[in-house]
């Protein structure tokens, strides 16, 4: 396990490792492949998602950075497809909490998940470098290193688990590393909630000279998470 994580005890079993598709990222954050042509973009956090793996087969130049990568690619195939296996479990007695249009059903589904998981492991094995352990609120890399920053199925998402003042200092560091958007994907909690503290932050945002949009796009998987945050520098 990598040292810096070695104080916090982090067990394997903490983690939950499944991906979303590359093509899922396009949908999600309502991006072509022009717009991110050129330039320098971070996933974050990344987990088992494809999108770097992908997006370097079309000369693109993404990092990815996560609290998982403190564990080797055998634990963490191991991992996404234990989890792959009993997310699937449970939704197959929770499928009315789903919209089934980007998906035809469960295997579909499935494959889709197998797939991103895949393809990380892949790339992770071949270029380790585009992969950096994060324990956030903390990101590992250098005032506006990027010019845009992706983040995914984590930040509102998770607001039962974490305070309002973990979601500031996390947009505050993904704000230095990020020289001109954000784009932050959904912005409800699991309960399909809109996060009652999002109005909070984008006031804390705008009067720090931020242009904020909240953008609805054109994938909806669970139900009502279908918005998403931009953050324009």
């Amino acid at each position: 396990m990598n040292e810096e994580l070695k104080s916090t005890e982090l067990e394997i079993e903490r983690v939950i490792f499944i991906g979303r598709t590359y093509e899922e990222y396009l949908s999600m954050f309502d991006l072509n492949l022009a717009d991110l042509e050129g330039r320098k973009i971070l996933d974050c956090p990344a987990g088992a998602c494809s999108f770097t793996a992908i997006g370097r087969k079309k000369g693109l130049n993404i990092a990815s950075c996560d609290i998982a990568y403190a564990f080797s690619v055998a634990e963490l195939y191991n991992k996404g497809k234990d989890d792959l296996k009993h997310a699937i479990e449970k939704m197959q007695l929770s499928k009315s909490n789903y919209c089934w249009s980007y998906f035809e059903n469960i295997n579909h589904l499935e494959r889709h998940r197998m797939q991103a998981l895949t393809d990380c492991i892949y790339d992770m094995k071949h270029y380790p470098k585009s992969y950096k352990v994060a324990s956030l609120p903390k990101i590992p890399y250098k005032n506006n290193e990027f010019d845009v920053l992706l983040s995914a199925h984590f930040l509102f998402m998770y607001a039962d688990h974490f305070d309002y003042h973990f979601h500031k200092q996390t947009i505050n560091e993904m704000l230095r590393v990020t020289k001109k958007e954000i784009r932050i994907f959904p912005i409800v909690n699991l309960k399909g909630e809109r996060y009652e503290k999002l109005d909070d932050i984008i006031k804390y945002l705008s009067e720090l000279g931020y242009k904020i949009e909240e953008v609805k796009v054109d994938y909806e998987f669970q139900t009502n998470a279908n918005t998403m945050l931009k953050i324009k520098m």
